[in-house]
C-alpha cells in the first residue's frame, strides 16, 4: 500500500468506528495509566533490591529460561510433524497440544498435579521408582511455566514451516542429503525469524504465568515463588511493591510486544 493510498483510507474512515477505536485504545491503556499514577518511583529502586523481590525475578528469569528452552527442544519436531506429515488424528494432536493456550491456567495446573503429583497418574511411579517428586518444587515451576508456553511455539513455527517451500528440502534430498542434513541446514535456516519469534512469545508468557504456577509449584520464597506470585502476594501487605512489580512485568511485555512488532505486523509501515 502507498502513502497516498493510505491516506485516502484514513481520509475515508468513518467517525463513529474512529470513535470507537479511541475508546478501545483508552481501554487498554487506562489500567497502566492507573498503575503509573499510583507508582512510587522514588522508592522504586529500593523495593527492587529486597531479598525477595531479588529472589523471585531471579527464579522467574531462570525458571522462564527453561521453559523455553524445553518448549523450543520439545516444540520444534511437534511443529514439523503437524506441518509436514499427514496422520490420522493429527487435528486432534494439533487441538491437544494448543489446548492449554485456551485452558484456564489453574485447570492446567490441577490437571499436572493430578498426573505428576506423588498420588498421579505418572507422579506416583517417578515417586516410587526413581524417588521424584515435583509438586511444589522449583522443577515443578519449570513444568507448568512449560505446558502453558510450548503452545505459542509450536503455534508460530508450525506456521512458518507451512509457509516454506517443501521443494528445497526435497531437491536437497535428491542432491544426496539426508533428512536430517536437510533439516538442519535448509529447514531450519529459512524459519529462522519465526524460531526467534516463536521462542520469546513461549518465555514471555512463562515468564507470566500465575495459576498453573501456583496451583502445582505453591509459593514458597525462593523455591517457588515467580514474580507474578509476588504481585498478587503484595496486594495484601505491601501495595507499593506490589504495583512496582507489576509495572516491571508490563514493561518485559510491552517491550517483547514491541520487539516482534515486526514479525506479526510488519513494521507498522503505510508505505511500500
Amino acid at each position: 500500500m502507498t502513502t497516498r493510498t493510505a491516506r485516502r483510507t484514513e481520509r475515508g474512515l468513518p467517525l463513529p468506528a474512529l470513535a470507537l477505536a479511541v475508546i478501545a485504545i483508552a481501554f487498554f491503556a487506562l489500567p497502566l495509566a492507573g498503575l503509573m499514577s499510583r507508582a512510587p518511583w522514588s522508592d522504586a529502586v529500593s523495593i527492587l533490591r529486597r531479598p525477595r523481590v531479588r529472589q523471585a525475578l531471579q527464579l522467574s528469569i531462570i525458571c522462564s529460561l527453561w521453559a523455553t528452552a524445553l518448549s523450543a527442544l520439545f516444540g520444534l519436531p511437534l511443529a514439523w510433524l503437524l506441518a509436514r506429515r499427514r496422520f490420522i488424528g493429527r487435528s486432534v494432536v494439533r487441538a491437544l497440544c494448543t489446548l492449554s493456550m485456551v485452558l484456564p491456567p489453574v485447570v492446567g495446573g490441577v490437571a499436572l498435579l493430578f498426573a505428576l503429583g506423588r498420588r498421579g497418574l505418572v507422579g506416583q511411579w517417578l515417586d516410587r521408582w526413581f524417588d521424584i517428586r515435583l509438586p511444589f518444587t522449583s522443577a515443578a515451576v519449570v513444568v507448568a511455566q512449560t505446558f502453558v508456553a510450548m503452545p505459542f511455539f509450536i503455534v508460530t513455527v508450525e506456521a512458518a514451516i507451512r509457509q516454506a517451500d517443501p521443494g528445497h528440502d526435497d531437491a536437497a534430498r535428491t542432491l544426496g542429503a539426508s533428512s536430517w542434513y536437510s533439516f538442519r541446514r535448509v529447514t531450519l535456516p529459512a524459519i529462522r525469524s519465526a524460531l526467534v519469534a516463536g521462542a520469546v512469545l513461549s518465555w514471555a508468557r512463562a515468564f507470566g504465568e500465575f495459576g498453573a504456577t501456583i496451583t502445582f509449584a505453591g509459593s514458597f520464597p525462593g523455591r517457588t515463588q515467580t514474580l507474578p506470585l509476588s504481585v498478587y502476594l503484595a496486594l495484601d501487605n505491601d501495595q507499593l511493591q506490589a504495583i512496582v512489580l507489576a509495572l516491571l512485568m508490563v514493561a518485559v511485555s510491552f517491550a517483547v510486544l514491541v520487539a516482534l512488532r515486526d514479525r506479526w505486523l510488519g513494521g507498522g509501515e503505510l508505505t511500500t
